[in-house]
C-alpha cells in the first residue's frame, strides 16, 4: 500500500505501523508543528494543545439508500457539510488537533477536507485524516488510537453529524479539576443540553434518563427510555454514598465528550466495548472494581445535537435557519466556501447570489435558496432548504423540502416534508407527500403521486440480498459494480411514473416486503409499546435497551439474560454489529450468568422471535409481523447456527419457538412463514421439525396449533418432499 507523504516530524512510527490503514496528515498553523519527543518534559493538560478524535462514519445503513452515494458525513445540512459543522464546533471551542477517521467512502470525505478551510496553512486547527477500512465501529476506532498513541491528553470525543455551538471551556475546566483533585479517577465528562421531553430536537430512539450525584455531577445512571412504560433504577444507586442525588429526564445527548486518555486504553482492555453506550455501561458497572468515574455537564444555553436521521434533519436544518445556533447561520459561510455568501432578510430568508424569484412567487419563512437556483412564477415556498443550480417550475408548492443541488422541478409539483437528493428530476404534476426521499439522479412523474414514506433509489433493493453483511463498509469501487446490476433492471412506471428511472424502497404502510425494516429505519424508529399487553410487567423488562443493566435483585439470572441479549441485539441492528461479534458478546453474558447453552439457544430464539412485538407493539398483524421478522431471521442467522447444533438443540429451539406462538395466538397465520424461513437458512432440519410436530403435547392450545392449515400444508410438504429424495435414492 501506498503511504502518503509523512509531513509531521515525529508520526514516523505511527506511519510506518499502519498496516491496514492510510494515514493523511494535514498540517496548518502553528499548532500542528509540536514534536512528540522522548526528551520533552511532561506537560499539565492545560499546557498540552486541546485535541479531538472525529468519527467520521456512523458504522451503520440508517441513511440507505441515500449514503449508498454519499458518505453521511458530508450530505448537505442548509447546504453545508455535516462534517464542517462539527469541524467548526471543534476549532470555535478552542481544539488545536483533530483526528478524523473514516471508512466508507473515506476518499470523497479526504478529498473534501483537502480542498476545505481546514487544510490552510492560517487554520488554528490541525486536522489527520486517517482511513481504514477495517474499521467497523467506535471501538475499534478508539482501539487504533491507543495502538497508535495518538492521544497525549485529554480530548474531545464527537461524531461527523453533531452540530452544536456549546463552550466546552468550562466543562473541560471541571474535568481537568476533577482528574486533578481525585487522582484520575473521573475518565468521561459526557454533554448535554436541557431539553424538555416532547422536543424536537429530541430524537425519540435516543431519549434518556439520567441519574447523576448532585454535588459531584457523577452519573450513577444511565439508560435510553426507548418504548419503556416503567423504569426501573439498579439499588447500588441508592448505597452509592450520595447525600442527594437526581434522576433527570430533561436533558438531551449531545454525542460531545470529553474523554481522558484512559477511555482509549479502556476500549482497548475491553474488546467488547464496541460503542460509547457499552462503554458507558461498562464502566457504571464496574465502578467499583476499576476505580473509574462518569461525570456530566449540562448547557442551559447551547445547543448541540446529533443528525441520527432525516427527523433530526429536519429538525437541525429547522434550527439553523430559525438561528438557533448562532453564530452558525447560513449567512455567515462559515465553511468559508466560494459563492455561498448570502443574504439574510425579515422571516429567516437567505438569497444566494444569481438567484431568480418568478412573478408572483412568495417565499414565506425560514426559507435559504442556493446560488443560481431559478424559481418559476405563482410558486409558495416555506420552511424550505434549496441547494445550488436548481431550477423550478410554476405553481410549485415548497414545505418543510429539502431540495439539494441540481434538481430539476416541473410545474404544479407539490412536495411536503420530503428529501430530493442531487440531480433529481420532477416532472409536472407530481406530489410528494410526507417523508418522500427521491435518492441520487433519480426521475420521478409525470402526474403521479407518491405515498407517505415513499423511497426511491437508483440501486435496486436487490443489492442488499446480493451483498455480504459488510458490503456497506467496502471499498467505493463496489458502488460502480452495484450500479451496473442495475442497470439490466427494468423501472415500474407504476410506481414511478410513464417517465421514471427508479426503484422503490419502501412505502409507509407495511406489507409483505422485507425492507419495511429500512422504511422505519431512515425517518427514524420509534416503538411504539403495547398498552393493552396483560404483561405490562414482563414487557417492560423486555424492553430494556443496550444501556440498561438488571434493575431489580427479583429478576432471576435467565430473565436478566434475556434482557442482556435483546439489548446486545438491538444495538446490533443499529450498528450494523457482525454476527461474530454479537456470538462473542452473548458468550460472554452466558459466563457473567452462568446460564447454560440450551438456555442461551432458548432465550435467543424468544428474544428474536418478540423483537417484532418491541419494534411496533403486540397487537401488529401477522403480515406486519412476517414483514419486520423475516429480514432479522436471514441476518442473525449464523447466530442461530452458532447454538442450534445437535438434535437436542433443535427440538429446543422448537419448544421455545412453540412457545411464543402459544402466548401470541393471533399470530398463528405467520407460524409456517417462520419455519419454512429457519428451514431454507439451515437452522432448522425437516426430521427434527416433523418430529416435534408429531410429538405428544399435552394441552389442549398446542393441539389446536398443529391443526392451523398453513402449517399442516406444510408438515405435507415436507414430508412429500423427503420421500421424493428416498425415491430418487
Amino acid at each position: 500500500m501506498k503511504r502518503a507523504p509523512n509531513v509531521a516530524a515525529g508520526y514516523s512510527s505511527v506511519c510506518q505501523s499502519a498496516v491496514a490503514a492510510t494515514w493523511l496528515v494535514i498540517m496548518a498553523g502553528k499548532a500542528g508543528k509540536q514534536r512528540r519527543s522522548g526528551a520533552e518534559q511532561p506537560q499539565d493538560d492545560e499546557q498540552q494543545p486541546l485535541q479531538a478524535v472525529l468519527i467520521a462514519d456512523s458504522f451503520n445503513r440508517r441513511f440507505f439508500p441515500i449514503s449508498k452515494d454519499q458518505p453521511r458525513a458530508l450530505l448537505p445540512l442548509a447546504n453545508v457539510c455535516m462534517i464542517d459543522y462539527t469541524l467548526e464546533f471543534l476549532t470555535s471551542t478552542g481544539v488545536q488537533e483533530t483526528f478524523v477517521f473514516c471508512c466508507w467512502m473515506s476518499n470523497k470525505i479526504k478529498d473534501h477536507l483537502l480542498n476545505s478551510k481546514w487544510c490552510r496553512p492560517t487554520s488554528p486547527n490541525t486536522v489527520h485524516i486517517i482511513t481504514s477500512d477495517l474499521y467497523r465501529s467506535l471501538g475499534d476506532v478508539l482501539r487504533d488510537v491507543d495502538a497508535k498513541s495518538l492521544v497525549r491528553s485529554d480530548f474531545v470525543l464527537v461524531y461527523g453529524d453533531v452540530v452544536s455551538n456549546i463552550d466546552l471551556s468550562q466543562a473541560l475546566q471541571e474535568h481537568r479539576l476533577r482528574r486533578k483533585v481525585e487522582k484520575n479517577i473521573s475518565v468521561m465528562t459526557m454533554m448535554f443540553k436541557e431539553s424538555s421531553p416532547g422536543h424536537r430536537t429530541r430524537c425519540d430512539e435516543d431519549d434518556i434518563i439520567v441519574a447523576v450525584d448532585s454535588k459531584s455531577k457523577r452519573v450513577l445512571h444511565y439508560q435510553r427510555t426507548q418504548g419503556l412504560k416503567k423504569l426501573q433504577f439498579p439499588m447500588n444507586i441508592f448505597h452509592s454514598g450520595s447525600d442527594e442525588f437526581e434522576i433527570r429526564h430533561d436533558l438531551l445527548d449531545c454525542h460531545i465528550s470529553i474523554c481522558s486518555p484512559q477511555v482509549a486504553q479502556l476500549f482497548t482492555d475491553n474488546f467488547d466495548y464496541q460503542t460509547r453506550n457499552d462503554f458507558v455501561r461498562g464502566i457504571l458497572v464496574n465502578e467499583e472494581i476499576l476505580g473509574n468515574q462518569i461525570h456530566m455537564y449540562v448547557s442551559k444555553d447551547g445547543y448541540g445535537a446529533r443528525v441520527s436521521n432525516l427527523l433530526m434533519y429536519d429538525s437541525v436544518s429547522s434550527d439553523l435557519i430559525r438561528r438557533w445556533v448562532y453564530p452558525i447561520t447560513p449567512e455567515a459561510n462559515f465553511a468559508d466556501a466560494e459563492g455561498r455568501s448570502c443574504t439574510h432578510s425579515r422571516h429567516n430568508v437567505y438569497r444566494e447570489p444569481g438567484v431568480s424569484l418568478g412573478h408572483g412567487s412568495l417565499m414565506e419563512e425560514n426559507v435559504l435558496i442556493g446560488r443560481n437556483t431559478v424559481i418559476g412564477a405563482k410558486c409558495s415556498i416555506s420552511n424550505t432548504v434549496i441547494g445550488a443550480d436548481c431550477v423550478i417550475g410554476d405553481g410549485v408548492v415548497l414545505d418543510r423540502a429539502y431540495i439539494w443541488n441540481n434538481v430539476r422541478i416541473g410545474s404544479g409539483v407539490t412536495v411536503c416534508q420530503s428529501l430530493i437528493c442531487d440531480g433529481v428530476e420532477v416532472k409536472d404534476g407530481v406530489t410528494l407527500n410526507e417523508q418522500c426521499v427521491l435518492a441520487y439522479d433519480v426521475v420521478v412523474g409525470p402526474s403521479i403521486s407518491l405515498p407517505e414514506g415513499t423511497v426511491v433509489s437508483m440501486h435496486h433493493p436487490d443489492e442488499e440480498d446480493e451483498a455480504d453483511d459488510d458490503e456497506f463498509l467496502s471499498d467505493d469501487n463496489d458502488v460502480a459494480l452495484n450500479k451496473d446490476k442495475t442497470k439490466q433492471k427494468a423501472f415500474s412506471p407504476a410506481e414511478v411514473g410513464s417517465e421514471g428511472r427508479g426503484y422503490l424502497w419502501k412505502t409507509s404502510s407495511l406489507d409483505d416486503t422485507e425492507d419495511d425494516v429500512l422504511a422505519q429505519c431512515i425517518w427514524g424508529l420509534v416503538l411504539k409499546p403495547d398498552t393493552d399487553s396483560e404483561t405490562e410487567s414482563e414487557a417492560s423488562e423486555g424492553s430494556q435497551d443496550a444501556g440498561s443493566r438488571p434493575m431489580s435483585p427479583d429478576l432471576d439470572d435467565v430473565r436478566v439474560f434475556q434482557n442482556e441479549v435483546l439489548g446486545t441485539l438491538q444495538r446490533g441492528l443499529e450498528e450494523n454489529i457482525g454476527c461474530d461479534n454479537l456470538v462473542l458478546e452473548i458468550n460472554s453474558l452466558k459466563y457473567a450468568y452462568n446460564i447454560s447453552l440450551k438456555e442461551v439457544m432458548q432465550v435467543l430464539t424468544r428474544v428474536v422471535l418478540e423483537f417484532p412485538f418491541q419494534q411496533q407493539g403486540a397487537q401488529i398483524s401477522p403480515a406486519q409481523y412476517s414483514a419486520l421478522l423475516l429480514p432479522l431471521l436471514k441476518k442473525w442467522a449464523p447466530v442461530f447456527k452458532n447454538y442450534v447444533k445437535r438434535e437436542q438443540d433443535h427440538m429446543d429451539c422448537l419448544a421455545s419457538l412453540e412457545e411464543v406462538f402459544l402466548e401470541h395466538d393471533s399470530q398463528w397465520p405467520a407460524l409456517v412463514k417462520v419455519l419454512m424461513t429457519m428451514y431454507e437458512l439451515d437452522i432448522l432440519e425437516e426430521d427434527t421439525i416433523m418430529r416435534w410436530f408429531s410429538q405428544k403435547v399435552t394441552t389442549e392450545k398446542s393441539r389446536q396449533l398443529r391443526k392451523n392449515q398453513g402449517l399442516l400444508k406444510f408438515i405435507q410438504w415436507l414430508q412429500e418432499a423427503e420421500e421424493s429424495s428416498e425415491g430418487d435414492e
